[in-house]
């Protein structure tokens, strides 16, 4: 009897991580892990730990007898996901208050294992390594604002350069200021004085990490009607952050609009999030802020992989993962892939790096809709692409990938969807178009069945003139169909195509 659906990978074993901030306590249950980790379930609670520490150099009663009592709920949680491994991380109201180490003892033997204090060094550093995970690759400055401690790190491709721990969390900026948004500001200024990594990041992005910033993208988000409400790599360009920014940061934080896309518990620090966003784009003059979605747990989970998996591409190791859950067959998508690549060669279509990966993964989630109503194949693949969990990819990319599997199932001029296209750049619209045009010729080829595509050849027939050579043994699959779609591909791409086989007929399309 399996005891796991089949709509989970059969070859992972979960783990799960409890993170003890200064503002918020989250338990995540991982699928396993992997170089993009999938969350099998994930729940938080507003502890608020370190409420009052500048005052008083304890931890919060309340909150600790509430974490004491969520302990229990995460320990059992983990035991009925079936979580082989539990890592317990603890940041700075933990490390700092007076009666974090009687804290820490009493949560040990709640949840029965050990609770690793993290330092603000390796708290940064495992900040640092989660955006590294989630992006292809990051270069610029990286932002941790916690409820105790903002954590700011230099990071270029795979390399981490200087950071520093700042006392300016949301929680205790609040509490230093004592509810003075201008005051907190003063506060921010001087702290950031000391951040002198933060000259080095100028004209390049700044990554935000953490629960507040995150809420303020949320925000953002709904201000400017963004129409994808998916928060990894979410771009804002300086000039609207600034004008956000100062809308922001008033005591009415209430009364600004689409607040109502902010949970009640988190609006609180929404005003102070946006004062130290200020002040560090004042000193660091970014070109852009970029939202990620991973930090520290994230971070931590990466530091667990070996050097290969870790130099895996994480959009394309969850689109294979996809593909295995969801596709009649993985080998073909994989054949697509080769075979995809060999086409553009063929019709002299030059692709970046980036072009490249969203191919890859394009033609993994091309079948992932098979066993929807054929009207709705489009529609639906669309829309779980575009809210897939995915990281190494910005939203224009996210979009192509959607958009080749809505041409794919429902046409290449197909015209549903326009706020995801209005995503995609015009050359990323006119890819999806092309790649989703040869998808459609050769899915009826192959069925959707491997074996097929590693046969079917380009060959130059002279005069511009490209056929597509099917092998004498599969003659039975020429037809008008094919043909047809042939045509279709030869006029988006403007070229003279023929199908035909190995040593008999052919057709030309155009």
């Amino acid at each position: 009897m399996i005891s796991t659906s089949q709509g989970r990978l059969q070859d992972r074993r979960p783990l799960s991580i409890i993170d003890i901030g200064s503002n918020s306590i989250r338990l995540v249950i991982y699928e396993g892990l992997a170089r993009s980790p999938t969350l099998l379930f994930n729940e938080k609670m507003l502890a608020g730990l370190g409420r009052g520490i500048v005052s008083t150099g304890k931890l919060d009663p309340e909150g600790v007898t509430r974490s004491m009592e969520e302990f229990r709920r995460f320990r059992a949680l983990s035991n009925q996901a079936g979580a082989e491994h539990m890592y317990v991380l603890a940041t700075a109201a933990a490390r700092e208050a007076i009666n974090g180490p009687d804290f820490i003892h009493r949560a040990e033997d709640v949840l029965k294992t050990e609770i690793r204090v993290l330092t603000g060094r390796q708290e940064a550093h495992y900040s640092a390594l989660g955006v590294i995970s989630g992006f292809h690759p990051a270069n610029g400055i990286a932002g941790d604002l916690g409820g105790g401690s903002l954590e700011l790190i230099d990071i270029n491709g795979e390399a981490i350069g200087d950071g520093i721990t700042l006392p300016l969390g949301g929680l205790r900026l609040q509490d230093m200021a004592k509810n003075s948004l201008a005051q907190a500001a003063k506060i921010t200024r001087e702290q950031l004085a000391r951040a002198r990594l933060l000259k080095g990041g100028q004209g390049r992005p700044f990554y935000t990490v953490g629960g507040t910033w995150r809420n303020l993208a949320r925000l953002h988000m709904e201000m400017s009607n963004y129409p994808l409400g998916v928060m990894h790599h979410y771009e804002i360009s300086t000039e609207s952050a600034l004008s956000f920014l100062k809308q922001v940061a008033r005591p009415e934080i209430e009364k600004v609009r689409g607040i109502e896309g902010v949970s009640k518990n988190r609006r609180s620090l929404l005003p102070y999030g946006a004062v130290v966003l200020q002040e560090i784009m004042a000193a660091m003059q970014p070109s852009k802020i970029i939202v990620s979605a991973l930090g520290v747990r994230e971070g931590f989970l990466y530091s667990l992989l070996d050097q290969a998996e870790q130099k895996a591409d994480p959009l394309v190791s969850a689109s294979e993962e996809l593909a295995r859950l969801r596709s009649r067959s993985v080998t073909h998508a994989h054949e697509l892939v080769e075979w995809t690549g060999k086409t553009f060669a063929a019709f002299g279509i030059d692709e970046t790096e980036d072009e490249a990966r969203y191919r890859h993964a394009a033609c993994l989630l091309a079948d992932i809709g098979w066993r929807a109503h054929p009207e709705y194949r489009g529609k639906q693949s669309l829309n779980i692409i575009a809210h897939a969990s995915f990281i190494g990819v910005d939203h224009p990319g996210r979009a192509f990938l959607a958009l080749v599997s809505l041409f794919r199932h429902e046409g290449v001029f197909n015209d549903a969807a326009p706020e995801i296209r209005g995503l995609a750049t015009p050359r990323y619209l006119e890819r999806a178009r092309i790649l989703a045009a040869v998808l459609r010729v050769v899915y009826l080829l192959t069925a959707a069945m491997p074996g097929v595509m590693p046969r079917l050849k380009w060959e130059n027939r002279g005069n511009g003139t490209l056929a597509l050579v099917l092998p004498a043994s599969l003659s039975d699959l020429y037809g008008e169909r094919p043909a047809g779609r042939l045509a279709q591909l030869a006029r988006i791409t403007n070229r003279r195509l023929v199908l035909a086989v190995e040593g008999g007929q052919s057709v030309s399309v155009k």
